[in-house]
């Protein structure tokens, strides 16, 4: 499981012209889920993402975390980042879960994050989604389980 994650002032995901999850200061997360992927390793992720320290404290280093900075997280699907792009120009999908337990990672993972307390917004899984952000730094980070 993947999670590629911003840290953002703002963002939001708009379908079909309407806005159906936004945020301000947080994570936009960007979620890809592999075949091998399962439950348990959706809740390390979480807590991977929830404890991730990518925002500075007073002293202007990053030591907190998106609770401790009193952030919300938007988590969209993207199933592009199972994408295998090691030969020729375009990319394989092989080894992406199906979409039937991509979406239902993807929404276990998603309760697991509000869970925490922690204001969570999510996408429209397999939707033309429209995902506009302000990334903070720009801090942007690759995360694997």
């Amino acid at each position: 499981m993947i999670a590629l994650i911003q840290r953002v002032t703002q963002a939001k995901v708009v379908v079909d012209s309407k806005t159906i999850g936004e945020i301000e200061q947080g994570l936009l997360v960007f979620l890809g889920v592999e075949k091998e992927d399962d439950q348990q390793k959706a809740q390390r992720l979480c807590d991977k993402v929830m404890g991730y320290r990518v925002f500075s404290d007073e002293h202007g280093k990053m030591n907190l975390n998106v609770q401790q900075a009193n952030g919300s997280l938007l988590v969209i699907s993207q199933f592009t980042l199972a994408a295998n792009t090691q030969k020729g120009l375009r990319p394989s999908f092989s080894g992406g879960a199906t979409p039937q337990k991509a979406d239902q990672l993807y929404r276990y993972f998603v309760e697991q994050c509000r869970a925490t307390g922690i204001k969570t917004e999510m996408g429209q899984f397999a939707a033309d989604m429209k995902v506009s952000l302000t990334n903070d730094g720009p801090v942007t980070f690759w995360l694997q389980v």
